[in-house]
């Protein structure tokens, strides 16, 4: 997921270079995506043969920090008074290249054997093993504090469902930002001596599992609701493509010239004309054209109505006499006159109505 989100904002970046919120969401996902083939146990090992021992340790936690730095320089940039966010980020890299420096510096002047293992069976009464996580948890839990009070901000201005992600998003921040907090106590307790009960450590590490994902729901929220509304939309433009088919196959027998046809012969545009969309509206265009063709045939004889209002059941019984008529090649008795919208004059009242017109046709076959 993370690789396809950041494939898709490489591409948004590629079209718009000097957007730099966007630079800056795109920085962070790819330091996160950066991050995690770090921490697996392949990766790992594969960077400390080539870097030594302890470096894949280091450069996860680096990106890390690089990860939280970005997404704060997201809201800085995304604020009203762009030069202030400017001066602000600038301010927020000095602050994390002096975190990176002194954890780096901490990794470096241990022997590896101390420096292997994870948080919860490092030697914290080592000072370096202490400043690294430390250093590094407090860092987090300051950014991660930010971007959940920035957050809530948006969250309070927005809508739904643009503020149900937001919240999602915010109590996700605040959670991870108080597991670091609680990760750096623990840090201080182990420092001195002291001894942390193992559930504890489990209860911080679920929290900051759940977190990770609550966050990543949250950002996800509002993307994955449209795309779900997109789908449903794309769902009933289908199945209305195919009730109309009935209505439209008699119409474009009778009048071949109504059927629209591609913008050009290019291949792009033949692709981009068989989406569901496009033939969904353009069968639309295509049955109303036809029925307005279609209307001299409609009238019976001696009838001089200036509209037709006809229910469903007998418009689709014209329908049929009329095709039958032009089949037989009889010359239109009148010139066209227009259909009543019975059931309103919106559009979707217009494809409602010749939907049930079509489906009388197909259930009196």
């Amino acid at each position: 997921m993370l690789v396809a989100a950041l494939g898709w904002k490489i591409y948004q970046l590629k079209r718009s270079p000097h957007d730099a919120p966007l630079r800056s969401v795109t920085l962070c996902l790819l330091c996160a995506t950066l991050s995690y083939p770090v921490a697996m146990p392949g990766g790992a090992s594969g960077v400390d043969t080539v870097a030594g021992h302890g470096a894949a340790k280091l450069i996860q936690n680096v990106l890390l920090l690089l990860t939280v730095y970005f997404l704060m320089c997201f809201y800085l940039f995304s604020a009203a008074d762009e030069e202030a966010g400017r001066r602000r980020a600038r301010k927020e890299a000095v602050a994390v290249g002096l975190v990176v420096i002194a954890i780096s510096v901490a990794a470096l002047t241990v022997p590896h054997e101390v420096f292997a293992g994870s948080f919860s069976t490092a030697d914290m009464t080592v000072p370096q093993i202490a400043v690294f996580y430390a250093g590094a948890g407090l860092y987090l839990m300051y950014a991660l504090g930010m971007a959940y009070r920035w957050t809530t901000q948006y969250a309070c201005m927005s809508r739904r469902p643009h503020s149900t992600g937001l919240w999602m998003t915010a109590v996700g921040l605040g959670a991870m930002a108080v597991a670091c907090a609680i990760r750096a106590v623990i840090v201080a307790v182990r420092w001195g001596g002291g001894e942390v009960p193992h559930p504890v450590m489990a209860a911080v590490a679920f929290l900051l599992v759940a977190s990770i994902l609550l966050f990543a729901a949250g950002i996800t929220y509002s993307g994955a609701r449209a795309r779900l509304s997109s789908l449903r939309l794309w769902l009933r433009h289908r199945r209305d493509h195919r009730r109309l088919a009935p209505l439209w196959e008699l119409l474009t027998e009778a009048y071949p010239d109504t059927v629209l046809r591609p913008a050009s012969p290019a291949a792009l545009d033949r692709w981009r004309a068989r989406g569901v969309h496009r033939r969904y509206h353009r069968r639309i265009v295509e049955c109303r054209d036809g029925l307005v063709d279609i209307s001299p045939y409609l009238l019976d004889d001696g009838d001089d109505s200036a509209m037709l209002d006809l229910d469903t059941d007998e418009l689709a019984a014209r329908l049929r006499r009329a095709a039958g008529r032009i089949e037989e090649g009889v010359p239109a008795p009148r010139r066209a006159v227009p259909l009543a919208m019975a059931l309103g004059s919106d559009r979707e009242s217009d494809v409602k109505q010749l939907i049930e017109v079509s489906d009388a046709l197909r259930n009196a076959v």
